[in-house]
């Protein structure tokens, strides 16, 4: 049986962990990104259109772009898959790598739980599992801020999907000055990450006192009296 030290360390990264998870959930269901485009049509010269992006769904609203007012959801993946190219292979990207994300944070909870109520060896199932598990999905979900804002600001994905979800001739339309806002379920990404990190921080600190301990019981004998040492 571990001692209650090591069950409140062990719990406590469990349970950041855990809370991650759920943020990380809530941001995969929520809008990342919001762009607005100035747009100019055949006829009428003064529009916007408005698009609003998350990882699995979107919603495009136009204002005389060039028609009158216009509100139309889509899929993502629908959409960009006729697109392709760098827009398509960096959002699935995202997806993919915040999949794993789950996946290792998962992981990390089960090696938590585990030592937890066990004494296992240091092996992929003590320490270095939650180190391992959890500093993988930190790194990933760096990623994955890095790579929504290039494909969001870099690429030309919004121009590209307002005349296709419009259905709107891109002879007659011109797009100009982007605009482009994250939104919650971007931002959740950082506490995902801060927790993840905080889970690693939780068993170092219990590690780190583990081993102060050994090295304390493991003390050589040059410390003792020495009268002692001379016989």
């Amino acid at each position: 049986m571990p001692s209650v030290t090591k069950i409140i360390h062990f719990f406590l990264s469990a349970l950041l962990t855990a809370i991650s998870v759920g943020l990380l959930g809530f941001a995969m269901s929520d809008d990342w990104s919001r762009t607005t485009m100035d747009c100019r049509g055949f006829i009428i010269n003064n529009g916007s259109a408005e698009i609003t992006l998350g990882l699995f769904n979107g919603l495009l609203v136009r204002q005389t772009c060039p028609s009158f007012g216009n509100y139309k959801d889509f899929s993502v993946f629908t959409e960009l898959s006729v697109i392709k190219g760098a827009s398509l292979a960096l959002h699935a990207l995202c997806v993919a790598l915040l999949v794993l994300c789950l996946l290792f944070s998962a992981l990390s909870i089960l090696i938590s739980l585990y030592n937890s109520v066990s004494n296992p060896y240091q092996t992929y199932m003590g320490p270095i599992g939650v180190y391992t598990c959890s500093s993988i999905s930190a790194c990933l979900s760096l990623l994955v801020i890095i790579l929504f804002v290039l494909n969001i600001n870099v690429t030309d994905m919004q121009e590209q999907l307002v005349p296709q979800i419009g259905s709107i001739d891109t002879e007659n339309l011109e797009l100009s000055n982007k605009k482009s806002t994250m939104l919650v379920g971007y931002f959740m990404l950082i506490p995902y990450t801060v927790l993840s990190l905080g889970a690693i921080l939780a068993i170092y600190l219990y590690d780190h006192a583990a081993y102060m301990h050994r090295r304390e019981q493991e003390k050589p004998t040059e410390d003792a009296p020495k009268e002692i040492m001379m016989y």
